[in-house]
């Protein structure tokens, strides 16, 4: 499983892994590249908990408001700190056996993990810094 995401340095595309170890980085220019991937109840230790760097776990549904206007907030928050962070997207309703594992009783919620450890906890929407604990707890890693 992969995604294809865009280099914020020369704008080329990027298959990007969604379980690997390292950080993705450009195969034209070799920056950093924003590491977004969605994961499910099948994958999710391999792609969130086995994860070498910070892990920022988007927890969502498709029918949510809310959810949709995070997303794109969350977005450019990997891709500003891409190397750093990688962005996972779970669809709570695809992949119920996560939902319960987190204690998900509304969505969005989102977590940031360090080598499958929850450092920090929002449910609700809420602006990026306020959702990421203040910038310091992203930055670990």
């Amino acid at each position: 499983m992969s995604a294809i995401v865009t280099c914020p340095n020369c704008g080329k595309k990027n298959r990007v892994p969604a379980a690997a170890s390292g950080y993705p980085r450009c195969g034209v220019c070799k920056s950093a590249v924003p590491w977004i991937v969605d994961a499910g109840d099948a994958d999710f230790a391999e792609v969130v908990e086995q994860a070498p760097q910070v892990v920022l776990v988007d927890l969502w549904a498709t029918w949510c408001g809310p959810c949709r206007m995070v997303s794109p907030a969350l977005e450019k928050v990997a891709t500003e700190r891409a190397g750093k962070l990688k962005l996972v997207k779970v669809d709570v309703d695809a992949a119920p056996e996560t939902a319960r594992k987190f204690s998900v009783q509304a969505v969005p919620t989102l977590l940031i993990l360090n080598q499958g450890n929850v450092l920090s906890r929002q449910s609700g929407a809420a602006p990026p810094d306020v959702a990421l604990g203040g910038r310091g707890a992203a930055e670990e890693g």
